[in-house]
């Protein structure tokens, strides 16, 4: 099972970066469920061993592309997004004070936290991209217009799946030209 998530993951990355077409330095915000990929209710029977598996597939496309990998925590740590410093910096991101643990932010975000370099708590993103697995709802930290993206991949494992995108918003009236 393991490997067969992992390569979903994969593949909906790969088709998400078709149609989205990240430049290197914006930002992909990632809310996973490791329960609902489980076949478990949200919040129910996460695990840090799914989250590796992911991880690895995230660590990839991060590397592939040179996005800034944002994990939205759970609800108990009211939808903060664990990021790196430098991501912290670059966006002029208000940190807060909090720890992802498994039982208060989430498998995935706990593990990503153990793996970055220098990981920091903020208070709040607004991506250009991003993945929803098992129905995190990650809107709260998209920029302003979100385009769904549709991909062959809807579900990883048991949980359903989502993608966006972002565009400008367009301004102007019937004089007005957007390209």
């Amino acid at each position: 099972m393991s490997r067969e998530w992992k390569d979903q993951l994969m593949q909906g990355l790969r088709e998400l970066q078709e149609q989205a077409g990240l430049k290197p330095g914006q930002m992909l915000v990632i809310g996973t469920s490791t329960s609902e990929i489980r076949g478990a209710r949200i919040g129910k029977a996460g695990t840090v061993d799914t989250a590796e598996i992911l991880w690895e597939a995230f660590d990839a496309f991060q590397k592939e592309t040179g996005v800034h990998l944002a994990f939205q925590c759970c609800e108990h740590l009211n939808r903060s997004v664990l990021v790196e410093r430098s991501t912290q910096e670059t966006y002029h991101l208000e940190e807060v004070s909090a720890v992802p643990v498994p039982e208060a932010g989430g498998s995935m975000a706990a593990y990503a936290h153990r793996q970055m370099k220098d990981p920091v708590l903020v208070d709040e993103v607004s991506a250009h991209a991003g993945i929803d697995i098992g129905d995190t709802f990650i809107g709260m930290h998209l920029r302003r217009v979100a385009v769904p993206v549709r991909t062959s991949v809807t579900e990883i494992g048991s949980a359903h799946v989502t993608y966006a995108r972002t565009r400008p918003k367009l301004v102007g009236g019937a004089r007005a030209k957007y390209e």
